[in-house]
């Protein structure tokens, strides 16, 4: 073979549609003989030009500008504000801890996005090392790197496709693109030419890179490499798309600005009142400011926050659902819309038989997956398959004519083979019909294995006594004209084909896969069988419908989350019969059209947009479908988590505000792009998931409440004290004191809170909800009057009673701690009363850190050693009775709070959200 010339066989920019050519002219495109393929010469003259057959590597951040990035958090800045003020007060060993904090959460997500980038990582090790070429008219095994376009290579079942190909030849081929897809079987290709428009599972002359041949064999042109590729282009929209800040971080940093802009402010003007106003000198103004801002500043809510989402990543974890990135956990509480695929995620990817028709009689197969658990059942009610000739004899019939092999391992059930086969396999061991008893009794003499021109397979048997029986599966259609009779309940009688043509139109619009058993009491004509012994005289048994069914678990899950106010998608690259089928199952998208990707593929991103909101499932979804739809709902408003097992799904998953993959069944691409991995692929753990995430976000709020009016009245006291020239009733030091030791203490308590009744009753709440409501910053206003009443009232009424300094500050700090230890049982319910059994003795870790807190506060009031670093002093029974006292003016003033609220329609309203 000579070298094509020079300047001529390069592939084109913008290469053709390959799947409508026929072999010829891809072959005259790419300048390539389809028996002897390319030379070396030339091979090598093209790798030269397109590059390695390699996925790029992705442009990544250096180490260090990665290390410098999870530095640029507010919620670090608040620490590290806590931290400069701490030093600034020469609180060395505070500072000191602040800063181990800020190390820590910085380590933490520089770890996990050097974790996220091994999604592409994930891609690239999908495809094959070697591929077996045709060059020079020779076939060998090359790196599978060194494909070019022009290349001709051979597959055999075991492969992995080493990049996409044109299909020239093809002997029974069926290859496993699920990954790529999303479809539920195997595909059988052809080489012939398919439309224009035909979306990615339907071009059948095509083998894409990082499929598998599970069956037969092909040989192919390869058309494109490397990131040019169907997998190069979803490793590379996997690149380009941008991590997004979850709900939560997005409240937490609008909250986290506000505050600080006004503490700043709020310093500011005290700083400008006290020396113009008050005629303070500006140094001793600035440790007062320096006071005001201590006070102010919450130190311990990025503590408390990772606390309370490490806590639910635990309990996530005891339900199944391993999450990868912390904030994730609140962000499954918040979203709107679950979008999911079909295939291995509401479904099992285990096909099984749902239905069986014989004459005059329709079966019903219980079970799922491919666990030989179900009953057979006529009407609801159960029969035993042995009492019915005709279905017994058909699970017979698709248990011998049968290449698949069931096996038991490690608990589970596992299917070797074509996935149909398997659904017959399991069908006959439901009716306690063994592949191996089977085949002892009836054992296997020849066969005629399923070829796509026949659309059938047969074997030839010989029953326990002796009598021979040809048995056969396949198309409806096919078996259908090989059959003069059918088997009913009291023998052999004329075939009614109307009958089996309107059973197979009622079994296919239910979405099921069709086939068709049938047998003969007959021997081949000579010793081995032939097609000639498969033309007629054949004895029609069942009509088998087969899908690839919802979890039952996934049927209850779905509901729960329509309950709970959330729309549930199914984007899928199956069929889209097949989508309807099961969507109808699962309440999605009930009495909705189905959009499939190519309608998806002509709309713009404003129809795009309305469109998503109103239709539920969506079919023959490609990758880049995928994406644009999540991207769609997201700006419609939307808080979407996405689902899914597949390569294909990795765009997707990442795009989402939550990603969800399968940890059993999903590729490694899949998982390392979702933020939360399924360890059992229930998407009932889905719903778990949401609940939990639910009540990390109410804990999170119940912290918040918490803290911010305990930061709140310590900063009124401050104010107070600088604008009415009284003596600062809390130090610096004493502030924080009361912030890191007493407050974080007890706030933690919060997050070990159980989920509120009526949890997944709620509607999601708002996209765009601001961190405090209207009513949260009335309750923090409140709450913070009462604690700068009672702390400072107490100071004042001290001070006027002829007490020291040092006594009413430490009677001030005691009261506010008192005040503290009282509102954290407030604190258990926003709205309802805790004044109850369950309220006071619910949650005993908050009983736990009120206990933690009385000796740390005994020891801060009457230890000489913190007595000479805080300034306090002894307090006698009675003046501790005082501080006690003004603590409970927060716990009485809330309670009475929550009775009028709940009593106002506002307040119902709101107890409901």
């Amino acid at each position: 073979m000579t070298d094509p010339p020079a300047g001529h066989c390069d592939p084109v920019p913008t290469p053709p549609p390959w799947h409508t050519l026929s072999d010829v002219e891809v072959a005259r495109v790419l300048r390539t003989d389809p028996a002897g393929g390319i030379t070396d010469t030339e091979a090598t003259r093209r790798l030269a030009e397109v590059g390695p057959n390699r996925l790029a590597p992705p442009k990544r951040r250096g180490p260090l500008m990665r290390l410098l990035l999870q530095f640029h958090n507010i919620l670090l800045y608040v620490i590290l504000a806590s931290a400069v003020i701490s030093a600034i007060l020469g609180h060395w060993v505070d500072a000191g801890v602040l800063l181990v904090a800020v190390l820590v959460n910085a380590g933490i997500g520089f770890i996990q996005e050097g974790k996220a980038e091994a999604a592409i990582d994930a891609i690239r090790a999908m495809l094959s090392p070697h591929a077996t070429v045709v060059r020079d008219g020779a076939r060998r095994e090359i790196d599978a790197a060194a494909l070019v376009p022009g290349d001709v290579v051979a597959l055999a079942s075991g492969d992995r496709v080493p990049a996409d190909l044109r299909l020239l030849t093809v002997k029974e081929l069926r290859v496993e693109e699920a990954a790529l897809t999303g479809e539920s079987l195997p595909v059988e290709k052809s080489a012939t030419p398919v439309a224009a428009d035909a979306p990615l599972g339907d071009r059948f002359g095509m083998a894409y890179s990082g499929t598998l041949v599970v069956y037969g064999q092909a040989t192919g042109v390869v058309v494109a490499t490397g990131g040019a590729t169907e997998l190069g282009k979803i490793d590379g929209m996997l690149g380009d798309i941008e991590n997004l800040a979850t709900p939560l971080l997005r409240q937490i940093d609008r909250f986290g600005r506000g505050l600080a802009i006004a503490i700043l402010l709020l310093s500011a003007l005290t700083f400008v009142a006290g020396i113009a106003w008050r005629g303070h000198a500006p140094a001793a103004m600035f440790m007062m400011v320096v006071a005001l801002a201590a006070s102010a500043i919450p130190e311990g809510l990025p503590a408390i926050m990772t606390v309370t989402l490490a806590l639910g990543v635990q309990r996530m974890a005891r339900r199944n659902a391993i999450v990868r990135r912390l904030p994730a956990v609140e962000t499954l509480g918040s979203v709107t819309v679950i979008c999911s695929d079909k295939t291995g995620t509401l479904t099992r990817n285990e096909m099984t038989v749902q239905r069986m028709v014989c004459a005059g009689r329709v079966y019903d197969v219980g079970g799922v997956g491919y666990a030989p658990d179900g009953e057979f059942r006529v009407d609801g009610r159960a029969v035993d398959p042995g009492d019915a000739p005709a279905l017994a004899m058909a699970l017979r019939a698709g248990v011998l004519c049968n290449d698949a092999r069931m096996r038991h391992e490690d608990g589970l059930w596992h299917v070797e083979g074509d996935p149909t086969e398997g659904a017959l396999l399991v069908a006959g061991s439901k009716a306690g019909l063994s592949q191996q008893s089977a085949g002892e009794s009836w054992p296997r003499l020849d066969s005629i294995p399923f070829e796509s021109e026949h659309r059938f397979m047969a074997t030839y048997h010989r029953d326990a006594g002796g009598a021979p029986w040809i048995l056969a599966k396949g198309a409806p259609e096919r078996i259908l004209d090989m059959c003069a009779l059918q088997w009913d309940g009291d023998g052999e009688h004329a075939l009614d084909v109307d009958y089996w043509r309107r059973m197979a139109t009622d079994t296919a619009a239910q979405g099921l896969r069709l086939l068709a058993l049938a047998c003969k009491r007959a021997a081949p004509a000579d010793a081995r069988l032939d097609f000639a012994d498969m033309e007629s005289g054949y004895t029609l048994l069942a009509l088998v419908g087969i899908i690839d069914p919802p979890r039952e678990e996934a049927i209850r899950a779905v509901d729960e989350c329509h309950r709970a106010g959330i729309r549930v998608k199914m984007i899928t690259g199956d069929h889209a019969e097949t989508a309807r089928a099961i969507g109808a199952q699962l309440a999605i998208g009930v009495g909705k059209p189905a959009l499939t990707g190519s309608e998806v593929a002509l709309m713009d991103d404003a129809a795009l947009r309305r469109v998503a909101m109103e239709v539920d499932v969506f079919a023959r979804a490609s990758p880049e479908h995928k994406l644009r739809l999540v991207a769609a709902l997201q700006q419609a408003g939307q808080v979407v988590s996405m689902t899914g097992d597949g390569v294909n799904d990795a765009p997707a998953l990442k795009r989402a505000d939550v990603g969800v993959a399968m940890g059993l069944k999903g590729t490694e691409a899949a998982k390392e792009a979702a933020d939360v991995v399924l360890a059992d692929d229930n998407f009932a753990a889905i719903a778990r998931a949401v609940r939990e995430g639910r009540a990390v976000y109410d804990n999170l709020k119940k912290f918040i409440l918490f803290m911010l009016p305990t930061n709140g009245g310590e900063a009124l006291i401050v104010i107070a004290a600088i604008l009415f020239d009284l003596p600062l009733p809390l130090t610096p030091a004493q502030v924080l004191w009361i912030n890191m030791v007493t407050s974080s203490a007890l706030g933690l308590a919060l997050a070990f809170e159980p989920a509120e009744p009526g949890l997944m009753a709620r509607r999601p709440r708002p996209v765009g909800e601001p961190l405090l409501s209207g009513f949260f910053v009335w309750r923090v206003l409140m709450v913070s009057v009462l604690m700068m009443a009672g702390a400072l009232g107490l100071f004042l009424w001290e001070l006027a009673d002829g007490t020291s300094l040092e006594t009413a500050r430490t009677m001030a700090v005691n009261a506010v701690v008192a005040a503290e230890m009282f509102y954290l049982l407030n604190s258990r319910h926003i709205f309802h009363t805790v004044i109850s059994r369950e309220g006071l003795f619910g949650n005993p870790y908050v009983l736990a850190s009120i206990a933690a807190c009385v000796p740390l506060q005994l020891a801060y009031t009457h230890l000489p050693v913190m007595q000479t670093v805080f300034g306090s002093t002894d307090l006698s029974a009675l003046e501790w009775a005082k501080a006690i006292g003004a603590g409970l003016l927060v716990f009485c003033g809330s309670e009475l709070e929550k009775t009028v609220i709940r009593r106002l329609p506002v307040g119902r309203r709101l107890a409901t959200r």
